[in-house]
């Protein structure tokens, strides 16, 4: 990789990272090292872990939430499967069943949804995102399990729609 970073008593330049950032997450890169004069960044995907060498300082990574075990999915035929909606993650990140490892999850295996129904989180670079169920029905399976990463149109739930 092509060292473009700005001068050793300069920082790093933020909308430069978010752009590493977005490249590693379109190309499929789990991990980056950079390395500009005594300062050395190492970015990680996948484990939420930012770290740095000194001088600069990052924040420690969030808790993970506890996990939720996905519906199984046996029991359910491959035509039954095809008659059902599923909802895709609109974005890369990590999924969320609650807003907060204490809370209950948005929905569960049985649950009726209904467009406008918040069924997860998805969270990218601090920013979380309510996940709308975007059709109405009864959710049949729960395809991802809490703290997974996601990518771009991943299934997350399949609905039986009303």
């Amino acid at each position: 990789m092509a060292d473009e970073s700005p001068a050793p008593s300069e920082p790093f330049n933020l909308d430069q990272l978010k752009e590493l950032i977005k490249l590693m997450e379109k190309h499929g890169l789990t991990e980056v090292n950079l390395r500009h004069g005594a300062e050395q960044w190492r970015l990680r995907r996948g484990g939420h872990e930012v770290t740095s060498v000194a001088p600069v300082q990052m924040a420690a990574a969030p808790v993970a939430a506890p996990a939720y075990a996905p519906a199984p999915a046996a029991g359910l035929a491959p035509a039954a499967v095809s008659n059902l909606h599923e909802i895709k993650s609109p974005t890369v990140g990590t999924f969320y069943m609650s807003a907060a490892p204490e809370d209950p999850p948005f929905v569960s295996v049985g649950s009726t949804v209904k467009p406008d129904t918040v069924v997860c989180l998805i969270e990218a670079m601090k920013v979380f995102e309510q996940i709308t169920a975007d059709c109405s029905g009864t959710i049949e399976e729960i395809l991802i399990q809490n703290g997974d990463m996601v990518d771009h149109n991943k299934p997350l739930f399949r609905v039986k729609p009303a």
